[in-house]
């Protein structure tokens, strides 16, 4: 599968096989895939806590208040993505330019997790609605986490959505001089 036929397939499950496990073969290919994900000054601000069996039931009960997110107890991993420190080159430019470079970071770091689940056959959510306190709890964590990724196979009757996107020319502006 080449990189748009990825982006293609890709889309938010909300509807995972509570049956079906992630090969641990599949999980590898996945994480070995984020350690090649770019960062400022190659710095990797992040650290993802794999949550499998019941600690993925209780990492996706942290993700689900006020109703939300209810998909996550189905998805037999959940990748819980928190924030580390800078290394000193990118703490230096994030102050000097006024840049988050850490929340670019692992903006990133999701992009090849998902490409790369998609890729092996998984299907993906990035979940941002998340009790921080309770993950970092649960995953001994004591800095922020960021992002949840819930990863699985999508039910059967799990169709690909149309994509809806905005046009090219509204994303796009070209300047040739």
């Amino acid at each position: 599968m080449n990189f748009t036929e990825i982006a293609q397939q890709r889309q938010s499950c909300r509807s995972y096989d509570p049956t079906r496990t992630v090969e641990e073969e599949k999980l590898s290919a996945i994480l070995a895939a984020a350690r090649l994900a770019p960062s400022a000054c190659n710095g990797q601000p992040y650290h993802i806590t794999v949550c499998k069996g019941e600690a993925a039931k209780r990492a996706a009960r942290a993700t689900q208040g006020m109703g939300m997110n209810t998909f996550a107890t189905d998805a037999p991993v959940l990748l819980v993505i928190s924030e580390r420190s800078y290394v000193a080159t990118a703490a230096l430019g994030a102050k000097v330019k006024g840049n988050d470079y850490r929340s670019i970071d692992i903006g990133i770091l999701s992009a090849y997790i998902t490409a790369e689940a998609t890729a092996q056959g998984i299907s993906s959510c990035i979940l941002g609605w998340l009790d921080d306190k309770k993950l970092r709890e649960l995953c001994h964590l004591d800095a922020p986490v960021r992002l949840v990724i819930t990863l699985g196979y999508a039910k059967e009757d799990d169709p690909l959505r149309t994509k809806k996107r905005k046009e090219l020319s509204d994303l796009v502006s070209v300047i040739d001089n």
